[in-house]
């Protein structure tokens, strides 16, 4: 039932891709953004299935499992990312179709003229997606580990191998469109089976100041605490800002942003999102009933708390089909960002660099096989490297990404910052974030000493204002001894910009 309901998700895309026959000429924008035709309803989908994936559905409670009250960071961080969505996205979109661009490096190289800026932006964007795209399949893994295919055997990887596979033709075939397929099955399978397990969970509990007590009990056993404690409302606080800020300029997000038909249609779809916010809370409350349900996993492997916790409280097939639904959540976000890097490389990369005359047949050509690579090339990965290891990629990537805000966003509302001042914040970042986190053994948080408290800080958020203010003081310089600006072709004047402009 779970290899059924899994393959039921690739082969909606495969079929999907014969109904759906267009007659449009080859191009990179009918597939890596399904021609900016998507209307609210799949908008919808398709933002909430790659935001929310198969590892955070199975990460964030198993946070929750092992440390405590700490991991609900993930809930006001994607109460706070809507509303910002709600403001930059539209405005990135309005920019994007008016001048044709499809990533934002081509915003950010309309904006500020800079290929070399653009450049940093498009290897930054595809550095940091790439790891992300291996966590989907590890969060198959999990799943199928809990299932009693333990990994490195042979039915492990024969499994994943076949699902990337079915996932890499249907994408290969028709880009964004399949993805966009795969996630209205996970919407309409991820929701009912999450309500089912939370009934099952609490109907098999004692009642919920029984299942707080006993996951307090266990917290306090393995050093976690259910409330925040030991000054861990900076670690909480930064987290969910620099999350959610780092968000919104992942090119996966804004790959399914661009594909909606209008500004207004991505609005009505980011009112709409909060839902999945609340298919969030109720996955991490998942965490703290398996500790009280008595769910025991092994050392460092509490992503299978949830996992176990449904088979324990549900019957075998019906189990099977609830932990179906969570593999196909891994389906949508790995599609889609495997396009993602594929338009971003191809637009920004390879004919900016390589081709500059490629045919849009061509680039499509070309965006295809990236996309298949970088599938192929995750799952190399999870079959032939360390669980960790991707983890800690994936964690530096949330730093990296986060440094191109500034170049994305900030861009788009203002045409003060100086180019080269954001391509020295955008280095002075990425060293910065980079030496916090792997210098700390790839630890999150940072310790900052502000008077005679010592305050926990997010790395990401501490590098990105470390970012700003080297774009804030080189602007200043810059403009000082007249250093030439760029050409910015979306105001179609050269120089700054009036703060909050016209798009």
């Amino acid at each position: 039932m779970f290899a059924a309901v899994l393959l039921l998700g690739s082969v909606v895309a495969l079929v999907g891709a014969r109904v759906d026959r267009r007659d449009e000429l080859p191009s990179l924008l009918g597939w890596g953004l399904a021609g900016r035709e998507h209307g609210t309803w799949l908008t919808w989908c398709l933002l909430g299935g790659t935001i929310f994936t198969a590892y955070t559905t199975i990460a964030v409670p198993a946070l929750v499992y092992g440390v405590g009250g700490l991991a609900f960071f993930a809930v006001p961080y994607t109460i706070i990312v809507f509303p910002l969505a709600y403001v930059v996205l539209p405005r990135l979109w309005e920019t994007a179709a008016r001048h044709g661009c499809m990533t934002p490096a081509d915003l950010v190289r309309l904006r500020t003229g800079s290929g070399a800026l653009a450049l940093a932006v498009a290897l930054t964007g595809v550095l940091a997606t790439m790891p992300y795209v291996a966590l989907q399949l590890l969060g198959l893994q999990a799943l199928l580990e809990v299932l009693g295919v333990p990994p490195g055997g042979r039915r492990g990887d024969l499994g994943l191998a076949l699902v990337t596979a079915l996932l890499l033709v249907a994408v290969y075939r028709r880009g964004l469109r399949a993805a966009t397929l795969v996630s209205v099955v996970k919407a309409a399978l991820l929701f009912p089976a999450t309500v089912l397990v939370l009934w099952a969970a609490t109907a098999a509990s004692p009642g919920p100041r029984s299942v707080f007590a006993a996951a307090e009990g266990e917290l306090a056993r393995s050093g976690g605490e259910l409330l925040l404690g030991r000054g861990l409302d900076g670690a909480y606080v930064s987290l969910a800002v620099g999350s959610a800020l780092a968000l919104v300029v992942y090119p996966h997000v804004m790959t399914a942003a661009f594909a909606a038909r209008s500004p207004d249609v991505l609005r009505r779809a980011c009112i709409g999102l909060p839902a999945w916010t609340a298919l969030l809370g109720v996955t991490a409350l998942l965490g703290l009933l398996a500790l009280a349900a008595g769910v025991r996993t092994p050392p460092g492997a509490a992503e299978l708390a949830v996992p176990q916790l449904v088979l324990q409280v549900l019957p075998a097939v019906v189990a099977a089909v609830v932990l179906g639904a969570v593999g196909v959540s891994a389906l949508v976000p790995t599609a889609v960002m495997s396009v993602a890097v594929a338009t971003t490389f191809t637009r920004n990369v390879y004919v900016e660099h390589v081709h500059p005359t490629a045919t849009p047949k061509h680039q499509q050509s070309v965006a295809r096989t990236v996309s298949a690579l970088v599938k192929v090339g995750a799952l190399v990965f999870v079959l032939g490297l360390r669980t960790q290891d991707a983890i800690d990629l994936q964690l530096l990537g949330g730093v990296w990404v986060l440094q191109t805000l500034p170049a994305v966003v900030l861009t788009a509302f203002t045409g003060w910052p100086h180019r080269w001042g954001l391509l020295c914040g955008w280095a002075a970042g990425m060293v910065l974030g980079t030496a916090a986190v792997a210098g700390r053994g790839f630890v999150a948080v940072l310790p900052v000493d502000v008077g005679p408290l010592e305050v926990q800080v997010y790395s990401a958020l501490l590098a990105l204002v470390v970012n700003l203010a080297v774009v804030g003081v080189a602007t200043v310089v810059l403009d000082r001894v007249r250093a030439p600006r760029g050409l910015d072709r979306a105001a179609g004047v050269s120089g700054p910009e009036h703060l909050w402009g016209p798009a």
